[in-house]
């Protein structure tokens, strides 16, 4: 990838976090202008320390489940050539304890605000004929993990994905997704805070025998985002340590063997 993003301005949204920390360094460092989003003001820290090693960045906080904060944001980025719907939480773990109103925090904050970011950037990616998105969805977009407004807004992330795609290749356009499974970053601290093993319980589900690291993540949005992946587009795409091979656990019982 080295050189072929240089001059490129590439948006980040959730850039505060720890898979989007990860993706200003990375391309950064290659070269790309990088526009860092964040609802939380730590993304100005960010910039700073980014301009601080050399990269070209700057920054704005905005809460993406706003259109009209996402509208005054992309104005100020001007030309994008590449846009990371990285940015995505999780605050209701059951039906039962999600009310109407969480229901749509949720969705707004998960699937609407990455509409509103691709929205802002599809017709100025048709003018120049040229253009990718990649979108963070997750696994839970596959399967009931808990979560469930945070699960329908990853799941529909998926169907957006594959919609722009199918209407906006013929522009020269990439649309793609990366499928995280549990990711080691802060959103895990308030789980942490209550029981410390809690991750290391979740290891065994997975085939690795591990859970993903931010930067895994952000490999592969690396690649989609590359040239490497020029004819990829529309590709939902796993990142999960193996937990959507199959159920290791019940296939352990099953065969009575530790494979």
């Amino acid at each position: 990838m080295s050189g072929q993003l240089a001059g490129q301005t590439i948006v980040i949204t959730g850039a505060a976090g720890g898979i989007g920390q990860w993706l200003c360094r990375f391309f950064g460092a290659e070269g790309a202008t990088i526009a860092a989003l964040d609802r939380s003001d730590k993304v100005l820290e960010l910039v700073e320390t980014l301009k601080r090693d050399g990269v070209v960045a700057n920054g704005a906080v905005a809460d993406i489940s706003s259109r009209d904060a996402v509208a005054g944001a992309f104005d100020s980025f001007g030309d994008v050539h590449l846009l990371i719907n990285n940015a995505g939480v999780s605050r209701h773990p059951t039906i039962a304890a999600t009310d109407p109103e969480g229901w749509n925090e949720d969705i707004a904050s998960n699937l609407n605000g990455a509409y509103a970011c691709t929205h802002a950037v599809l017709p100025q990616m048709v003018a120049r004929g040229a253009g990718s998105i990649v979108s963070v969805s997750s696994i839970n977009g596959l399967m009931a993990l808990g979560d469930p407004a945070y699960s329908a807004a990853k799941a529909g992330l998926i169907a957006m994905t594959r919609a722009v795609a199918m209407e906006y290749g013929r522009y020269g356009i990439r649309a793609n997704c990366v499928l995280p499974g549990t990711v080691r970053t802060p959103i895990w601290d308030h789980r942490l805070a209550k029981d410390p093993d809690v991750l290391k319980m979740l290891e065994r589900w997975y085939p690795l025998g591990r859970i993903v690291e931010p930067e895994e993540v952000a490999r592969v949005i690396a690649f989609l985002a590359s040239d490497a992946a020029s004819a990829v587009t529309g590709a939902a795409i796993p990142v999960d340590c193996g937990l959507t091979a199959g159920n290791i656990v019940m296939a352990r019982e099953l065969t009575l063997e530790d494979f």
